[in-house]
């Protein structure tokens, strides 16, 4: 009975990624993943798996320096991995097998992946269709744009790195290369969004373009579909408006209608990125602490469910914001796209967004522990609270987005982010009810009585 609960649906995920993790840094701390002459330390290899399985994208290394081309095929493979999801490989094998699978399997795979009950082989075939057709799309375009830099390997790399969210680049200075380049741009950002928004909606919109051949059987999109590109719309757009005044005011650029451009093209860039992938085409130590705390916000957010972003999600935003709403009106119901939303979504938002806001504060506490010279380790201060909580937050929301902090983190504080990426990328609640499965219930509850509050 003990060894069902342990291999619940709820800690299946869990042991999945937590094993291709684990293979994942044995690969990388191998020889072949180095080139001759440098070589990766234990808790870096293990940093840069999670990161990778997790699609965040923070590295404590030069990935293109330190990476054999043997490593960063690795590093490609678990990119993939970690976008599509391990219970969606565990699913194909099964069905390769060609035999049922599971039930365990369906309700892990409903939950991770979609919102709903679904058929599981169809749902597969479809997800890889879509998956590696825009990975194919955004490759080939990268390469016939500029092949030199995104040579035929290049440009699948950074088209998965893209769609999975994971924000990893081969160059040391990231795509700073392309700042100005519409192009790139216009593709990385492209491929951001729709891994963004989610398996679901791209199903969605499959059905609606190939009139329901194809995708899902729908005509329209759904009231969940509807709120996760509206939402997701808004918060790209907001942030880029914000950013921009930000720098603007600020004169990072010549107030000409050139640097009016080149600020509108990189901050347009980094509001889709700061959601869900880990791209940069700038120094994020020369942005304003303003602007910082919008991307923080952003990051935080995250993107759609059964997405490869992470954060507490759109959807739960859009739930947080209505409560607020509609206690502000003195509503007992909060609307959104029409209809009411029932309270068990209310009471799951608001833990999940308690459960995120406490990791964070808890897990900045720790850092600005190992990070400065409070244990004697450092004889600096240490790097700003922001700074920090900058990490945290993309670490946690699985962004990748750094402020230079990633590479000069202590083994402890590296420890802390790998922590937070895993729990960010499996989800807070998914680890809270795999934790509460292994709990024998309680078959009583006591007597309630009422607290004063506020």
């Amino acid at each position: 009975m003990a060894r069902k609960r342990f291999l619940s649906p709820f800690t299946w995920p869990v042991l999945s990624f937590l094993a291709v993790i684990a293979a994942g840094s044995i690969l990388l701390g191998l020889p072949a993943s180095w080139p001759q002459g440098q070589s990766i330390s234990p808790i870096d290899a293990c940093f840069l798996a999670t990161s990778a399985v997790c699609v965040t994208g923070l590295s404590p290394v030069d990935i293109s320096a330190v990476l054999s081309p043997f490593g960063k095929g690795v590093l490609l493979c678990l990119i993939q991995t970690g976008g599509l999801g391990v219970m969606t490989y565990t699913s194909i094998i099964f069905l390769l097998w060609r035999n049922n699978v599971p039930f365990n399997s369906r309700e892990a795979v409903s939950q991770a992946l979609l919102w709903g009950d679904f058929s599981l082989a169809a749902f597969l075939r479809q997800v890889l269709g879509l998956v590696f057709g825009i990975e194919a799309l955004a490759a080939l375009l990268l390469w016939l744009h500029d092949p030199v830099f995104f040579y035929p390997f290049s440009a699948v790399f950074h088209a998965v790195s893209a769609f999975c969210n994971a924000g990893f680049a081969l160059s040391t200075t990231n795509l700073a290369l392309f700042r100005d380049d519409i192009a790139v741009n216009a593709i990385i950002a492209g491929s951001v969004i729709l891994g963004g928004i989610g398996f679901g909606v791209l199903r969605e919109f499959l059905g609606i373009c190939t009139g329901g051949r194809l995708g899902a059987p729908v005509r329209r999109l759904s009231r969940f579909s509807r709120m996760v590109v509206k939402t997701s719309l808004l918060l790209i757009v907001v942030g880029w408006a914000v950013m921009f005044a930000i720098e603007f005011c600020r004169g990072s650029v010549p107030r000409t209608p050139e640097g009016c451009a080149d600020l509108a093209i990189t901050m347009f860039f980094h509001s889709v990125v700061a959601r869900t992938a880990g791209f940069s085409t700038i120094d994020f130590a020369l942005l304003s602490d303003a602007a910082l705390l919008v991307l923080i916000a952003l990051m935080f957010i995250g993107g759609a469910p059964g997405s490869c972003a992470g954060g507490i999600k759109v959807v739960t935003f859009r739930v947080l914001a209505g409560y607020i709403a509609a206690q502000f009106r003195g509503d007992s119901q909060i609307e959104l796209e029409g209809r009411g939303v029932p309270t068990e979504n209310v009471r799951r938002a608001l833990t999940l967004f308690f459960a995120y806001t406490l990791l964070v504060v808890f897990s900045l506490f720790l850092l600005t522990v190992t990070e400065s010279d409070i244990l004697g380790a450092k004889d600096s201060p240490g790097p700003s609270l922001l700074r920090l909580l900058f990490e945290e937050v993309s670490a946690l929301g699985t962004v990748g987005l750094s402020v230079n902090l990633t590479q000069d983190l202590s083994t402890a504080g590296k420890a802390i982010i790998i922590f937070s990426m895993f729990a960010g990328r499996v989800g807070i609640l998914s680890l809270l009810m795999a934790a509460q499965s292994l709990r024998t219930k309680k078959a009583y509850s006591v007597a309630e009585a009422q607290l004063p509050i506020g």
